[in-house]
């Protein structure tokens, strides 16, 4: 191996944001999320949660945005953030054009999404329930 090249390696693993601090390996655990947001595209869309997916989109755009300002800049963790936001917003918009599909208005599909708004079903066990606590009372 050159000196050149020797220089260059030393040189990354030396660096501030190198392995041989957290700025290098808190990204290289992220991609895990990123792993498994991809894997979850294939599980069907009403088995995931809005409310997680929309959380990790947003973490993962204003973690880009940060980590092109910080000193020094951190490439490694801006990309893990890319991609985190981009697979969360794959799922928000399967979600929403699911909601979509199943006739619910585009605010309602973004309340299901965050978390405001439950499935119809879900609000009819909510009231029998509710029904039935309020009869065991009396």
């Amino acid at each position: 191996m050159s000196s050149k090249s020797q220089s260059a390696i030393n040189k990354l693993i030396n660096s501030p944001a190198g392995p041989k601090t957290v700025h290098f390996w808190a990204p290289v655990m992220k991609w895990a999320l990123v792993i498994a947001g991809f894997k979850d595209l294939q599980r069907p869309v009403e088995k995931i949660s809005g409310t997680q997916q929309f959380a990790l989109m947003a973490t993962g755009l204003i973690w880009t945005r940060w980590s092109m300002v910080i000193k020094p800049k951190n490439y490694l963790l801006a990309s893990v953030n890319a991609f985190l936001g981009g697979v969360a917003g794959l799922q928000v918009s399967r979600l929403y054009n699911w909601r979509r599909k199943e006739g619910d208005t585009p605010y309602t599909a973004f309340q299901y999404i965050i978390g405001t708004r439950t499935l119809p079903q879900q609000e009819l066990k909510t009231e029998k329930t509710t029904a039935e606590t309020t009869n065991s009372l009396n």
